[in-house]
């Protein structure tokens, strides 16, 4: 009964499937480009002839622009949360492995990251320089890396004093073969779980900035970025805020919810109790 999925995460992980089946193929479902204006057609609401789920203020179809800015944001998320775990796990083995002054370095840069509040960071580089896609996504990527480089840190440590790792080293292997043969398949699953742990802060995190207009730009457009749009009409075109807004509250507790499920399956911690 143990191994036995629960109701709610089974719900989660359907929805996540569909929200990755929607970035990937949601454009399909609409007629119209995500760009395509019509100011005929302005502020439609849902279940107008032609545009199921209305239109913005310039006529845009609400439909194609949510399918759009769910591949960016999906985009963003992946790959911001995927730079910050190999960065982090890479510097958290490096300082185990190491020692001394390099841990010692790493050790500090992890301190000085945790203690610096990302959010205004990245407003201040965002405003400070020009704002592209390429430094947007190094920005979110590095959030969070200092979480998994103190994980993995301990990890390592520990997985060093194992019987298994001194008697594979009283047998003469190189200290490469140690690591990625014997101790990184045995806290991988660190990483694993801190991911998913991550994923929906990053989503979170995205839809801020693009919220505030120093995420992503037009003309690619985000789950945030058509959030943003809608703030002044909450009354006249609630559509605007309400259907991007249940995406990404739905989407981040469904990543939230599979997270904690793995983490009770994969943290040897916890089986233990």
């Amino acid at each position: 009964m143990k191994n036995k999925v629960p109701f709610v995460v089974k719900c989660a992980m359907v929805f996540v499937a569909l929200f990755v089946l929607f970035a990937l193929f949601g454009q399909w479902l609409s007629p119209y480009e995500f760009r395509e204006t019509s100011l005929l057609n302005r502020l439609k609401p849902p279940g107008t002839e032609g545009y199921l789920l209305g239109t913005d203020a310039r006529g845009r179809d609400v439909l194609v622009r949510l399918a759009v800015g769910a591949q960016i944001t999906l985009i963003v998320a992946l790959v911001g949360t995927i730079i910050g775990a190999v960065l982090g796990s890479l510097l958290g083995i490096l300082a185990a492995a190491r020692r001394g002054w390099t841990e010692n370095v790493i050790v500090a840069a992890i301190d000085v990251q945790a203690s610096l509040p990302i959010i205004i960071v990245a407003l201040f580089v965002l405003a400070m320089f020009d704002n592209s896609f390429t430094l947007f996504l190094l920005l979110i990527g590095l959030t969070g890396w200092e979480v998994y480089a103190r994980l993995m840190r301990g990890a390592v440590l520990s997985a060093k004093e194992h019987g298994y790792v001194t008697a594979v080293r009283a047998l003469g292997a190189s200290p490469w073969r140690i690591y990625l043969r014997h101790i990184l398949p045995n806290v991988i699953s660190v990483a694993l779980v801190q991911f998913t742990v991550n994923l929906p802060l990053t989503i979170l995190l995205e839809t801020a900035l693009s919220f505030l207009g120093l995420g992503v730009q037009s003309p690619l457009t985000s789950l945030g970025q058509i959030m943003s749009e809608g703030r002044d009409r909450l009354l006249t075109a609630w559509w605007l805020t309400l259907f991007p807004g249940a995406i990404i509250f739905l989407l981040a507790l469904s990543v939230s919810l599979i997270g904690d499920w793995l983490r009770d399956r994969l943290d040897p911690t916890l089986k233990a109790r």
